[in-house]
Order: C-alpha cells, then structure tokens, then sequence
C-alpha cells in the first residue's frame, strides 16, 4: 500500500513538473504582436564587427555616439548601426526597424532616447523599439537643382543633428534644416523671424555645433550645398566662404575655445570665438606634412585637448598617404603630429577611458590604447 501510494506521488509530481516546463517553454518562444517600427527580432551580439548586409570594400563606419550608459554606436554606410556594450556588438539593419542601412548620423537626447538619421529619414531607439519618426509629410527640395538626388542621397536624407542648451533638436537634411521642439518640426529657414540677407538654404548640412555663447553653425557639404560656413546668432543666419571654399565636413571646439573647421581642401581653418567675425578672422590651423589636404575627412579633439586628423586616401584608392596623426604637446612644450595608422580612415571616437576608436573603409573598426591598434573587424 505503501509502495503504491509512493507511486502514485511521484507520478503526480512528474506530471505536474512537465506541464510547468513545458507552458514556460511556450512563454519564451514566441513574441507578442509587434506594432509598426517595433523590433519583430531581438539582435544577437557578437565580439566583433561583422558584417552581414554585403556591403562593399567602399563602404566605411561615417558616425558615432558615446552614449549615457557608456555604449558605443557605430553608423555605417551599408551595414546599418552597431551597439557595442564594452564586450558584444549588436547590429541594427532594416529588418530591426531602421529606415535605411545607411546611417550618416546619431545623436542621444537629454531623455536617452537614440537618433538615427539615415539615407532615407529619421529613426528613434527608446531602447526597445527602432521607429521611423516623420519629419516632414512633403520632403520636397526648396531650390532647383535636383540632379545630385539619388538612390543613396535624397531630400529626406539626414546628414547631421544637434540638440541645442534649451532642448531643441536641429536637424540638416537634403530638404534644409529642420528644428524639433519636442512636439512638432518646422523647417528652420521658414521662421520669419529669420533674417537670411544672403537667401541661403542650408542643404546638405554635413555637421551642427552650438558654441560657449549659444551661436549654431552649420558646415555646408557636398553640392547641392555649398554654402560653406553659416552662423546662426539667434537673429540672423550668414556665411562666410575663406579662402573660397564652400565644402567643409566638420566644426569642433578646441580647448582654447576657438573653433576648427575640416574643408574639402583646404585642410583645417581655425576661428576664434571673440571680436567680429569676418573673412580674415579664418587663419591655417597647423596639420601633418604627410597630409594631402584634399584627403582630410575627420577632425577630433580628445579630453586632453589634443587634436586628432583623419584622412581617407591620397592619390587613389588603398595607397598608405591617409590615416590618422594626433597632434599633442611634448612633456618638452613642443608640439608635433604622430601619425597612428595609414589606413582609409573616416571616422573617429573617444570612448569613456580615453581610447580612440577609427572607423574606416571596407566598414573597419580599430581601437587605438595610446600604444596598440587593435581590430574590431571582421
């Protein structure tokens, strides 16, 4: 009687075990419905970058993000986006929700959502989901000349964004630059409150920074930009072109709070932030013997104020007269540059340690420690 009691407990509690597990199993399985730019899939990190999309040897990572949690974000131009958290990567493409696999821009705002401004509109990251976000209902060109839009650059390209000190998001794109309030967007350039004397229409804005004093300036980019620099000093917007040059890819402030201006080709221009601006105020900021100016794609100044130029080639393609020079001061008071890599490089980031992070052709990724480069890539 016993025996058969005992029998019969242990056959219940198996019984019960198994359908335990099994209605777990089925929890775990399957994923509730999705609405429209939610993630239908969860991303599987990998230790290293990899590529998945087929992108070409043409290809290169074009922007990047520090963001609060001290991830890293890494655009590319064919892969999509990576996040990397200290020891996987994670990929993002079009089938996580993104617009385009083309990300020429990311930028966190003061809430922690992530930004993705990409070939073919705006993405929003709140940490679960990937939305494409509208900014306008006709992404129609305010000027003439259309014949540079193409498959990979249209109107609704986003190039650059920026969140200013009062929270308002700023964003360069092939239709002009919008301005988003947290509720609405509306095309900069339309305000009538705006006094634009030299009729500019800030297309293809390549970079956005806000200075010390609260003064937005815009890099003009490739054609049909090219309206060199432009400042916005609350009022007014106006642009100057030094030494006739109407390209310019990136705006950082250095450590003496003068402003650096990458060119097409002219190297990098350096402007101090006091007295009135003009012309003549733009002066050479000094750069790498090696460097044909032609060739400059990224400039960067790290937490000690040094200053970082990246090229991508030279005369053609795969030759060794681009790379990366840091420009420091010696313990002597001597300033110099060293150059790190004479790889294809388009990108550069500083992460939460110091370490500098170089994006490069054929969507490579390299680590540099201060001693060792080492590759991310795959």
């Amino acid at each position: 009687m016993i025996k058969y009691f005992l029998k019969t407990q242990i056959f219940a509690l198996l019984t019960i075990l198994i359908f335990v597990l099994t209605c777990d199993g089925q929890s775990t399985t399957g994923f509730p419905n999705n609405s429209a730019g939610d993630l239908t899939t969860i991303p599987v990190g990998k230790p290293k970058l990899i590529k998945t999309q087929g992108s070409n040897q043409y290809n290169n990572i074009y922007c990047g993000l520090k963001d609060k949690e001290d991830n890293l974000w890494f655009g590319t131009s064919g892969e999509g986006v990576y996040r990397y958290n200290g020891k996987m990567f994670t990929q993002f493409t079009k089938k996580d929700g993104l617009n385009s696999n083309t990300v020429n821009c990311i930028l966190q705002d003061k809430t922690g959502n992530i930004w993705l401004g990409t070939s073919d509109g705006l993405c929003k990251f709140n940490g679960k989901n990937m939305i494409p976000v509208p900014i306008s209902g006709n992404f129609l060109p305010v000027f003439g000349h259309t014949d540079f839009y193409n498959a990979t650059s249209k109107s609704n390209t986003v190039w650059s964004m920026l969140q200013d000190k009062k929270g308002n998001i700023w964003f360069g794109t092939g239709d002009g630059v919008y301005c988003y309030d947290g509720k609405k967007f509306s095309r900069f350039l339309d305000n009538p409150e705006v006094i634009n004397k030299n009729n500019l229409q800030l297309r293809m804005v390549d970079c956005i920074l806000e200075d010390k004093n609260g003064i937005i300036w815009f890099a003009s980019g490739m054609p049909p930009g090219e309206e060199g620099i432009c400042r916005y000093d609350g009022k007014s917007v106006v642009n100057f072109k030094p030494k006739n040059e109407g390209w310019f890819r990136k705006i950082i402030e250095d450590k003496d709070r003068n402003l650096l201006f990458a060119t097409r080709i002219h190297g990098v221009l350096s402007c101090s932030l006091s007295g009135n601006l003009s012309i003549a105020s733009f002066s050479l900021f000094p750069q790498p013997k090696e460097l044909l100016n032609n060739s400059l794609t990224n400039i960067l100044k790290d937490k000690a104020g040094n200053i970082w130029m990246a090229s991508d080639y030279g005369n053609f393609v795969g030759d060794t007269l681009g790379g990366v020079w840091c420009y420091k001061q010696s313990e002597a008071g001597e300033k110099a540059f060293t150059k790190i890599t004479s790889k294809e490089v388009f990108f550069m980031l500083e992460d939460m340690v110091g370490n500098i992070w170089i994006g490069t052709r054929n969507t490579g990724l390299y680590r540099y420690d201060g001693k060792t480069l080492t590759n991310y890539s795959e």
